[in-house]
């Protein structure tokens, strides 16, 4: 069951919504319970048994913890240490059998090594949920919580339906007042629902149909795709997964305003950063925030040099990555960023009075490898388009700087005697006809009119659509045949993925 589904919309969230709010309040933290593990188990129900356990392990372990702290503040004993160990070592192994048994069964038969594949289905929203108890157990051991005696409150912070999906990343100590006491208010309903609202828009209205453009330019014929359309494709990629997975936040948020919970903010505009360090402080928040209290800081964070700390980085994001999914394409992904953030830390202090510009200006473009295997293929793979002379044997970054010519359009109005463009084309005059720009013009265009009334959404190519002026046949005909599910090469096209 997910928020944008007719079953929830119509029937799941207004019978619980009643109940919920004829519930006295003793009861309803129960009624809460009920209705999460249900939703849960629509999708899921043989996954919900293995929550319930974790719920069950983590409970006793957060109990264990807290007999064997010592009350004067003095360092945790070895009890409560192995405590912790027990607690995290199977919540781990229960997100490594579900999430990577299979992947690390493949690579190993890669090897030559001859290991069945188990074959096991992933539970939704175990990376979540798991998280979750992580950080429920070292706060307890922190002590900055302490730990939760009611196993129905504490099942309900685990399997609290509205971010149990997709996030945010809730951390107990941002709820644990609201798990006792809160009260139900028409104000926080009515804004919980105006942001579930808002969500639900951000998903079905403009993520699925960018969905449709993105997936429409990526045919399985690269040398059929035209560079502007790769790159098209790739920015609508990146507005996609955004407008996805915020929006699937903004709901998370909104129902849990409903509810009486105030969940933390996971999106602030991150494609509007200025260098790759502000993006991850604005990309999925609670996320990169676990990261860093969890894993960075133990790890040693910035406190035991630079070389360290550049270790800590790669190694940070490459496991980000891994989280995302059991891919190498999302390990690579997440060493993207970390790579990134340490040559912003290079070029910092190597001029640190100037502003790393370089990756600055690119880091609007970490939005086109966003979403691990998809992004990173849509966003790489096939923006770069395939070059058969032997001359040049394979893709190069310089193809997508500088690609052909065309790109060099997509930049600002001047006037006559402007600037010239960032990235001349050597050989190539100004005025140059530029044969795929009428063609993108038109797929961008194309897009819902109200995409380009709103500037608060997010929308980074779309800054472009006054420079490119009016469709041309050619764009018209080239979204004629993916409409018709045929692409330039006379290849069928998939029919989810495109409009009628």
């Amino acid at each position: 069951m997910v928020f944008s589904s007719p079953i929830f919309l119509a029937c799941f969230l207004p019978v619980l919504l009643g109940i919920y709010a004829l519930a006295p309040s003793r009861a309803r933290n129960a009624v809460l319970l009920a209705g999460s593990l249900f939703f849960y188990a629509w999708g899921e129900p043989k996954a919900v048994l293995l929550m319930l356990a974790l719920i069950g392990v983590n409970h006793a372990a957060g109990l264990a913890i807290a007999r064997r702290l010592p009350p004067d503040g003095a360092r945790p004993p070895r009890g409560a240490r192995l405590a912790l160990a027990l607690g995290v070592a199977a919540d781990l192994a229960a997100l490594g059998t579900f999430k990577y048994a299979s992947f690390l069964a493949q690579n190993l038969q890669a090897l030559g090594l001859a290991v069945p594949d188990p074959g096991i289905a992933l539970p939704i929203g175990v990376s979540f949920y798991v998280f979750q108890c992580v950080s429920y157990l070292a706060d307890v051991y922190r002590r900055a919580i302490p730990a939760e005696r009611s196993l129905p409150d504490f099942a309900l912070y685990v399997s609290l339906f509205p971010q149990l999906v997709a996030g945010p990343i809730v951390r107990y100590a941002s709820i644990r007042g609201e798990m006792r006491d809160r009260t139900l208010r028409a104000d926080d309903a009515a804004e919980g629902l105006r942001r579930f609202g808002r969500g639900l828009a951000k998903k079905v209205l403009v993520a699925d149909t960018l969905a449709k453009v993105a997936d429409a330019a990526f045919p399985a014929d690269l040398a059929a795709l035209p560079q502007a359309f790769a790159w098209a494709g790739a920015f609508c990629y990146a507005l996609q997964i955004f407008y996805d997975f915020s929006g699937y936040s903004d709901m998370a948020i909104g129902l849990g305003r409903v509810f009486g919970f105030r969940f933390p903010e996971n999106f602030d505009h991150p494609y509007g950063s200025t260098s790759v360090r502000e993006f991850w402080r604005r990309w999925h928040m609670t996320l990169s925030g676990w990261f860093r209290d969890y894993l960075y800081i133990p790890l040693g964070g910035s406190r035991r040099g630079a070389a360290r700390t550049y270790l800590n980085l790669v190694l940070v994001f490459a496991l980000c990555g891994l989280w995302h999914g059991a891919s190498w394409c999302f390990v690579l992904w997440g060493l993207w960023h970390g790579l990134g953030l340490v040559g912003e830390r290079l070029l910092a202090r190597r001029a640190p009075s100037r502003q790393p510009l370089r990756l600055a200006l690119h880091a609007r473009g970490l939005g086109a490898v966003q979403g691990g295997d998809g992004g990173l293929r849509s966003g790489l793979r096939r923006a770069l388009p395939q070059d058969p002379s032997p001359r040049q044997p394979g893709p190069s970054a310089r193809v997508l700087l500088a690609g052909d010519g065309e790109l060099h359009a997509l930049r600002p109005p001047h006037g006559a005697g402007g600037p010239a463009p960032l990235l001349p084309r050597p050989g190539r005059a100004p005025d140059a006809p530029r044969p795929h720009l009428a063609r993108l013009r038109g797929l961008l265009r194309a897009l819902p009119r109200g995409l380009r009334l709103r500037d608060d959404l997010e929308l980074l190519p779309l800054h472009l659509l006054p420079v490119l002026g009016r469709p041309g046949r050619s764009g018209a005909a080239w979204a004629a045949r993916m409409s018709s599910g045929v692409n330039s090469a006379g290849q069928e096209v998939c029919q989810t993925c495109v409009t009628s």
